[in-house]
C-alpha cells in the first residue's frame, strides 16, 4: 500500500511514456521545443510494465494513466497496454492525449485492453487551436475524438484550458458541444507549469469564472462530495442531467487533502505532486537489479514522504523545473 503520513492512499498511477509532444502549447511549452531526454534514460518498454506490475501486485495500485508528453508517440505503446491490462488484479486503464494521432490507434488501443481516453482540446475555432498550440491540426484532433468513441473508449472526457483573450469566451459553446457529441468536457484552470514560468496567478481564468460564463446558457446542478470521491474534477448536471460537465480547480480549489494519485516520469522518476520539486529513482534501482521488493519499498518510502498540498497559495512556492510536458499531466 503507498500511504503517505496525512493517511491519503495512493490508488492511481500516472505513467508518463515520453517527454515528446507534436504540439506546443503556449502554457506548456516555448515554440522551440525543449530539450528532449536522451533514449538511454528513458524506461524501456520492458521496464515500465515491470514497474506498473509491481504497483499494482504489491502496491494496491487499480488505476493506470498512461500520459506524456503526447503517449501515442511511443512505438510500443499498443503493446504496453496490452500487457498492462493482462495483470491480475486487472487495473483500470486510460490515457491523457491531445488526439492528433487517434484516428489511427483508437480501434488498436480498445483492442489491446485501454479502457477510455482524456483528449485536450481547448477551442472549436481552428484559427484559436493554431494560435494556441502552434500547429494547424484541429481537424485531426476533432476526427481523433470521433475515433475514440466510435471504437468504444468511453466516456471520452475532454480538457480545456480557458486562456485570456483568446478562448475564455468559448466555455459554453464548448459545452453545447460536447453534449452534442456525447464528450464529458472538463475544465482546467491554467497551473504553473510551463516550461518558459510564464505563468500568473491575476491572469488566470478561474473556475468561478468558468461557472459564471457557464451558468449564461445552462442550468448546473452540483452532483456534491459523495459522488466527487477523490476524482479532480468538481462534477455538475448539465440542465438536469444525464451530461455533465466538470471543473479542476487545481489553483483556487485545491483537491490535495483527497489525492490519490502517484506518478511515475518517463525516466523511471516517483513524484508524489505534479508541483513536487523532488524525485525518486526508480530507473537505477531496476537497473542495478534491485528485486520488486527492494523497488517497492523504495516507491512506498516516496509515497510517504509525500506533503500535505502543493502549496500553491504560499508565496514562497516554487515551480517545479520540469514542465509539464516532461511530468505528466
Amino acid at each position: 500500500m503507498l500511504i503517505d503520513t496525512y493517511g491519503r492512499v495512493a490508488t492511481d498511477l500516472r505513467v508518463s511514456l515520453t517527454d515528446r509532444c507534436n504540439l506546443r502549447c503556449t502554457y506548456c511549452m516555448p515554440e522551440e521545443g525543449l530539450q528532449w531526454l536522451a533514449k538511454p534514460d528513458l524506461l524501456t518498454d520492458d521496464e515500465i510494465v515491470r514497474l506498473v506490475a509491481i504497483a499494482v501486485t504489491s502496491l494496491g495500485i487499480e488505476e493506470v494513466r498512461f500520459t506524456g508528453g503526447e503517449p501515442l508517440l511511443r512505438p510500443g505503446l499498443v503493446g504496453i497496454v496490452e500487457r498492462v491490462a493482462a495483470l491480475e488484479p486487472r487495473p483500470q486503464t486510460s490515457l491523457t492525449t491531445n488526439g492528433i494521432g487517434l484516428r489511427r490507434t483508437a480501434a488498436a488501443l480498445k483492442a489491446a485492453g485501454l479502457d477510455r481516453v482524456n483528449v485536450s482540446l481547448d477551442t472549436l475555432r481552428p484559427d484559436v487551436f493554431k494560435t494556441l498550440t502552434r500547429r494547424d491540426r484541429h481537424r485531426d484532433v476533432i476526427d481523433g475524438l470521433h475515433a475514440a468513441r466510435e471504437a468504444g473508449l468511453t466516456p471520452v472526457k475532454v480538457n480545456t484550458v480557458l486562456m485570456p483573450g483568446l478562448n475564455d469566451d468559448e466555455a459554453p459553446d464548448l459545452l453545447a458541444w460536447a453534449v452534442e457529441h456525447d464528450y464529458e468536457l472538463r475544465f482546467i484552470e491554467q497551473m504553473p507549469l510551463d516550461a518558459q514560468h510564464g505563468w500568473k496567478r491575476d491572469g488566470m481564468i478561474t473556475a468561478g469564472d468558468i461557472l459564471a460564463s457557464l451558468r449564461t446558457r445552462f442550468e448546473l446542478t452540483p452532483e456534491g462530495d459523495e459522488a466527487r470521491g477523490s476524482a479532480p474534477a468538481e462534477r455538475w448536471l448539465v440542465d438536469g442531467g444525464p451530461h455533465r460537465v466538470g471543473v479542476i480547480a487545481s489553483v483556487t480549489r485545491p483537491f490535495c487533502a483527497a489525492c490519490d494519485r502517484t506518478r511515475l516520469t518517463a525516466d523511471g522518476q516517483v513524484r508524489t505532486c505534479l508541483f513536487a520539486t523532488e524525485e525518486t529513482d526508480l530507473r537505477a534501482a531496476l537497473r542495478s537489479g534491485a528485486p520488486d521488493e527492494e523497488i517497492a519499498r523504495i516507491w512506498k518510502r516516496a509515497m510517504w514522504g509525500k506533503k500535505a498540498g502543493a502549496g500553491l497559495d504560499d508565496p514562497s512556492f516554487v515551480q517545479p523545473d520540469r514542465p509539464m510536458s516532461a511530468i505528466g499531466g
